[in-house]
């Protein structure tokens, strides 16, 4: 672990996880991860800007010693998830003097679960400014990106928006700087889709909250750090903010070849429409990279085979991550076929998206008794007709 100059008095200490791929047993990591803190010198104070990984707080605590840091005055904390904040109480160990800055939510959520005395606090609300002589931190509140607490800091000398999880990519990477951007854009997207998605609304609001800030450079708490910020922010409001593209996505499976040949000539057609589409085999398949697909998409059609009258249960995992994760999505259909009742498939499947119901219509299903026939064929020419046509009107 290294520290880096930003911009003057303004260091990057970057513990880069490379082997971890699964994040809260939840997220995959395919690239590895990032755990971002920053250290700013002022001509009076120093603050540092999150924390690390308990993990890696050995050559963190070592880092910042190299770093040369003898006196340290205040540590920001924008969100209070371990990953950012758990080398907190041995930071405040190693400097007896510091206080930790932070909103009363987040405040509340460390004194929960690390032992950080309350006169240890320093606690701020929206708007606030914290001087540290020649420079100047205010404090944003951003709740749900993607917890209650989070909240953005911001470097008014510099130009610099330090955001934790906002604007974050878990990508591990010897850059300091987002110089790839081809790469820096995929690892971002999964990343807003696994963990930013449901929380769509919110991004909304506080994009136009942060509008008017001049921002030279984005510091997140994951991944690298963004020189040109249009980049990430452009991104967000075309992810966040404006309409689903003309996106077909169909998670599937098969077990025999009924479904594979509906999903084929759904396919086909689709494409033949001028619509793009995405296909994702949901067997032994990245759920990252199927909650990335729904990002901007404006259908999803589920391909299933009947499973004790049911939907396959990698299907019925499709279907509720979706739900959990609350794309912009306007169409839902469902295909499939089934040897002995079937014929509750959707049904099951519309209730384990009811999260989604309020902005969903739901097109009628196709679901077919063993292989296709040729009026199966004109079943599946409806449905298309059906999600050209709703295409059409985006």
């Amino acid at each position: 672990m290294i520290a880096r100059e930003i911009k003057p008095d303004i260091l990057s200490l970057v513990a880069i996880d490379w082997d971890r791929r699964l994040f809260d047993q939840l997220v995959p990591l395919p690239e590895g991860t990032t755990y971002n803190s920053y250290l700013i010198r002022g001509s009076k104070k120093t603050a540092l800007i999150d924390t690390v990984y308990p993990p890696n707080t050995a050559e963190y605590l070592a880092c910042l010693k190299k770093a040369g840091l003898r006196k340290l005055d205040y540590i920001v904390s924008n969100h209070a998830e371990q990953d950012h904040s758990g080398s907190i109480p041995a930071v405040l160990k190693q400097f007896p003097e510091a206080k930790v800055v932070t909103n009363a939510r987040c405040r509340e959520l460390i004194a929960d679960s690390m032992p950080v005395p309350a006169d240890r606090f320093i606690e701020i609300k929206e708007g606030d400014t914290l001087s540290l002589g020649n420079k100047t931190l205010s404090f944003y509140s951003t709740p749900w990106v993607h917890w209650p607490d989070t909240m953005v800091t911001y470097l008014a000398e510099d130009k610099i928006l330090f955001t934790c999880d906002f604007f974050g990519s878990h990508l591990a990477s010897s850059d300091l700087f987002a110089i790839d951007e081809r790469r820096v854009y995929s690892a971002a997207k999964r990343y807003y889709a696994e963990i930013m998605m449901p929380f769509r609304v919110h991004i909304q609001k506080h994009l136009k909250k942060l509008a008017p800030l001049a921002i030279d450079c984005i510091a997140p708490g994951h991944g690298p750090v963004y020189q040109r910020p249009a980049f990430i922010l452009d991104l967000y409001k075309q992810w966040a903010v404006a309409p689903p593209r003309r996106e077909v996505v169909i998670p599937y499976v098969s077990m025999y070849s009924d479904t594979t040949q509906m999903v084929g000539y759904l396919i086909d057609r689709l494409m033949e429409r001028g619509l793009s589409v995405l296909p994702f085999n949901m067997v032994g398949g990245d759920p990252g990279r199927f909650a990335a697909s729904l990002v901007e998409a404006s259908t999803v059609v589920f391909a299933t085979p009947a499973v004790l009258a049911g939907p396959h249960p990698d299907i019925v995992s499709a279907a509720y991550l979706m739900n959990a994760l609350r794309p912009k999505v306007k169409l839902v259909a469902t295909i499939g076929s089934f040897g002995w009742g079937g014929n509750v498939i959707s049904k099951k499947i519309e209730e384990l998206l009811a999260g989604l119901k309020t902005q969903v219509e739901f097109l009628k299903p196709v679901l077919i008794k063993g292989l296709p026939s040729a009026e199966d064929y004109k079943s599946l020419d409806a449905l298309i007709e059906a999600i050209a046509a709703a295409n059409q009107t985006l």
